[in-house]
């Protein structure tokens, strides 16, 4: 049997603000340095998320497809400038190729699970295509920065190799097929590893949310193992799109490699 949601007010939320306080203390005693990281961070999750509460509630009220795509493309934007934040390269631009494996992908598995397994009327019911959406975009960021990360620094320590590779008639593709595995392995293995112990360390985000607003656990089971499975099919497809396509511009014209040493 569910229970009535039970809301958070002003008082309490302020009461969960001495949580960071905690921190705070104990990296001033600790002398960790992190007193102003901490204070921006908690400042910007205020703002952020509240901002972003009042657009849901005006989004919602519209009930018409363009803002919710709208502030898709905008989530999947900043998703693929994050990305571009974390990882260092700066000899290959990886930007546009990032942010069109990111809005393609994520795009394809948000649909299909708004519009076939949920079967959310319309497919871009804002209930359904925003939560979902966003969580495939900030659980992906992670691993496309591994796998990048991953294909340039193998590129790097083994260029000699990857030189002679080519140097012995190999195209581009041929001479890092083994360091394209590995990056693509690398940025799949997060979400690989999520499901390992999910149910048995953690409750994840959907399911929480879900019981704590008084749904049946059953119910928010059933919802948690859709999100599971899509974020390891979205972070395998957009990493692969990724790699593949920044890949090709790690190499010149004459299939030189375009990355400084």
């Amino acid at each position: 049997m569910t229970q009535a949601y039970i809301d958070i007010d002003l008082v309490q939320l302020g009461i969960a603000s001495g949580f960071v306080l905690l921190v705070g203390v104990l990296s001033l005693v600790q002398r960790l340095g992190l007193g102003r990281d901490l204070a921006v961070g908690t400042v910007r999750t205020f703002v952020q998320l509240i901002a972003m509460g009042y657009l849901l509630e005006i989004i919602f009220g519209l009930e018409a497809a363009l803002p919710v795509v709208g502030l898709y493309v905008v989530q999947t934007w900043f998703a693929a400038r994050i990305v571009r934040g974390r990882v260092k390269e700066r000899s290959v631009d990886f930007f546009a190729p990032t942010l069109m494996a990111v809005q393609g992908s994520f795009f394809l598995v948000t649909f299909c699970v708004t519009a076939f397994i949920i079967g959310a009327q319309p497919w871009w019911k804002p209930q359904y295509f925003i939560p979902i959406g966003g969580m495939v975009a900030g659980n992906s960021m992670n691993a496309l920065s591994l796998a990048l990360d991953r294909l340039f620094s193998d590129l790097r320590n083994r260029r000699a190799e990857v030189e002679m590779r080519l140097g012995l008639g190999a195209d581009p593709r041929e001479a890092t097929e083994d360091i394209f595995r590995s990056a693509l392995r690398t940025g799949m293995m997060p979400s690989i590893n999520s499901m390992m112990g999910v149910g048995l360390v953690s409750l994840p985000g959907m399911m929480t949310g879900q019981i704590l607003a008084g749904a049946a656990p059953g119910a928010a089971v059933r919802y948690q193992i859709v999100v599971m499975l899509m974020l390891v099919a979205s972070t395998a497809l957009a990493a692969f799109i990724v790699l593949h396509l920044v890949r090709g511009r790690c190499f010149g014209r004459a299939q030189e490699l375009l990355l400084k040493v």
